[in-house]
């Protein structure tokens, strides 16, 4: 049955990339429709097989290739895969019941048909990149999946910004397979098998460098600091349905790698711990602060997923620890506060995008300074972003809150260490943990307030109109899961058989429901009498978008805060009517920011390859014998150090 579920889901997902692809068989539209309806029922046979897989705790196994008696394309279910498939299945159906609309908004009717084409392809590879039994078949399908999201960030290539996001996405990706592939390398080096099982009893150095492989692979594609250059890049250049993929669910096969490297192939050491907390607490705080100085809506998004990626790597480094100190409790509820911030994450992260496409998509812009006001004329998108913004920033009772307060409650016990220095460690952790929540509350107060509130800033935001319904079923749906998930989420850890010391917020949210209608309730009963009049605006007729606050000026303190950060530099000139410069006419102020990662750490690396690409271009100019002796020499010294490696 299971077996039968996850075949007819990917023979479904098959039919729905080759459809758009096949002529005039039926009319554009109404064959891109179709296709996306078979993503969705691919989508809903795949989480059917994931749900069965999880409600018997059983696994299974079959193989779909054979190239060769030891390399083969095969499957494993069991839980933790069968978690992963559930997230990457039930965000991807409500990205295609999304992209129905979406896509005929975007280019020519040939583009249109590649976008869900490739769509469909790039999700059957994440599913089955996770279904993977063994490294061959990971690598094959990771490859796979990065090459049709490549695709995907390239659609509208003839813009400059897709190819530079192209060239950084395309660098990034094989550099995280680069790493993979050692990984897998070393591992069969030292267990002679391809098989993804434990390989428990590796000496130390060795099992440090496969985890070290291993960590900048999947670091690099899950957007870690310092690996996560490519990926703001990258969010924004892609149509926003493909972003909403990437960034809700694609990097989450990263962290699934990451999870079952912990789990179930090496036995953790403590400084692997020690530096997952390190990395995330970092990549976490400087992820915020990016996002909250960025204007571009997308970029934004896409810093906040960093932060979001940290949240899950201290999840995940505090449950290395605790483990390694015997603290099961505590290591559980790392563990499970991590996946959850995952499946959380997921959610509320592809509803922002998609909506953030849809404002997009209203006011043909993505300048958050540009918009303004559109909470009137886009009501239904404003209350789904609202909720995908409050559940990212962590308010009560949304499913943000309950994962990350499952973090801090580990970390609040983390005194049980008896080791004084990583106490000490962890408490400091503890306190960028609770400053990266701040931020991001500030974050998404300026998104939300930017760009819905107040007046228009630009002709586009004045003349937009709400989405079309299909683009606000699929993130209504998320909305409708980030509100359950949330007040419910005790009752269903007791569901699925984990007993975890969580709050209840189901009690929460039933007094805060019935205190919000008494009070309707009362105002409306009262008729108390509504005074309006006019805002007072210093003195000037009446109130314009040049005056109010922007978001610039609303980051503008935090960037002066964090200045040894970004090294702020700020220039401001202004123009005045006289000669003792009281009045001023005019003028232009800037803030000027340092890209610490960009200019001490890729332009640099980027430099030194270019040279030494200059100094191989040199060689070509010799005359061919030395050329040939050249090639044959370095041939033989690379069979000779594979051969005495292997």
């Amino acid at each position: 049955m299971i077996q039968a579920l996850f075949y007819g889901g990917a023979a479904l997902m098959l039919l729905a990339a080759l459809l758009p692809l096949m002529g005039r068989t039926a009319p554009e539209k109404s064959r891109r429709t179709t296709a996306l309806g078979l993503v969705i029922a691919g989508t809903i046979s795949l989480i059917l097989a994931a749900s069965l897989i999880l409600a018997a705790d059983s696994s299974l196994r079959f193989d779909l290739y054979h190239l060769t008696p030891e390399l083969s394309l095969s499957v494993h279910l069991d839980r933790l895969a069968a978690f992963f498939i559930l997230i990457i299945n039930l965000v991807a159906a409500c990205v295609a019941i999304y992209s129905m609309r979406y896509v005929e908004h975007t280019g020519t009717a040939r583009r249109r048909d590649f976008l869900v084409s490739a769509m469909a392809v790039f999700i059957l590879a994440m599913v089955l990149t996770v279904a993977s039994a063994n490294f061959f078949a990971f690598i094959f399908f990771w490859e796979l999946m990065s090459l049709s999201s490549l695709l995907l960030v390239l659609y509208e290539r003839d813009n400059p910004e897709s190819g530079k996001a192209g060239i950084y996405y395309l660098v990034m990706t094989q550099f995280s397979t680069l790493f993979l592939l050692l990984g897998a390398l070393l591992l069969h080096r030292y267990t002679g098998s391809y098989e993804i099982t434990s390989a428990v009893g590796l000496s130390l150095p060795a099992a440090g460098i496969i985890f070290g492989s291993f960590f900048v692979g999947f670091g690099t594609k899950a957007g870690i600091i310092p690996f996560h250059k490519w990926l703001p890049f990258a969010h924004a250049a892609a149509p926003s349905n493909i972003s909403a993929l990437m960034s809700g669910v694609m990097i989450k096969v990263a962290i699934y790698g990451l999870v079952r490297l912990l789990l179930d192939v090496l036995q953790p050491e403590l400084w692997w711990g020690t530096a997952l907390v390190i990395t995330g607490s970092v990549s976490a705080v400087l992820g915020i602060i990016y996002a909250l100085k960025e204007k571009d809506l997308k970029k934004l998004l896409a810093y906040s997923t960093i932060e979001n990626v940290g949240l899950i790597t201290v999840g995940l480094g505090l449950f290395t620890i605790f483990e390694h100190y015997n603290l099961d409790a505590l290591a559980d509820l790392s563990l499970f506060g991590a996946l959850f911030h995952t499946l959380n994450h997921a959610l509320f992260k592809s509803l922002l995008f998609m909506t953030a496409g849809s404002v997009v998509a209203a006011t043909r812009t993505r300048n958050i300074e540009e918009m303004g006001g559109l909470v009137k004329s886009m009501p239904a998108s404003a209350v789904v972003f609202l909720i995908g913004a409050a559940a990212i920033s962590a308010l009560p009772p949304l499913n943000g809150f309950a994962s990350e307060v499952m973090l801090f409650q580990a970390y609040l016990s983390s005194f049980q260490v008896p080791s004084p220095l990583i106490t000490v460690l962890l408490f400091t952790a503890l306190a960028a943990f609770a400053l990266t929540s701040a931020l991001a509350a500030a974050c998404f107060v300026k998104a939300f307030g930017m760009v819905f509130l107040a007046l228009p800033r630009s002709t586009g935001a004045a003349h937009a109109h709400e989405a079309p319904r299909a683009m606000l079923a699929g993130p209504g749906i998320l909305a409708a899961a980030c509100i359950i998930l949330g007040v419910f989420s005790l009752q269903i850890f007791k569901l699925i058989g984990i007993d975890l010391p969580i709050p209840d917020l189901l009690p929460v949210s039933l007094t805060a429901a019935v205190i919000f209608g008494l009070a309707v309730l009362l105002v409306r009963r009262t008729k108390a009498p509504v005074q309006t009049g006019d805002t007072w605006a210093c003195g000037i007729h009446t109130q314009t978008n040049k005056m109010e606050y922007t978001a610039s000026g609303f980051s503008e303190p935090i960037i002066t805060i964090f200045s040894p950060v970004f090294r702020t530099k700020k220039s401001l000139r202004r123009n005045f009517g006289d000669k003792d410069k009281a009045i001023v006419t005019g003028g232009a102020g800037e803030i000027h920011t340092l890209q610490f990662f960009e200019e001490k750490l890729y332009l640099p690396v980027a430099s030194f390859i270019r040279r030494i690409a200059g100094w191989v271009s040199g060689l070509h100019n010799l005359d061919m014998d030395a050329f040939v002796l050249a090639v044959f020499v370095v041939i033989v010294i690379i069979l000779l150090a594979v051969g005495q490696w292997l």
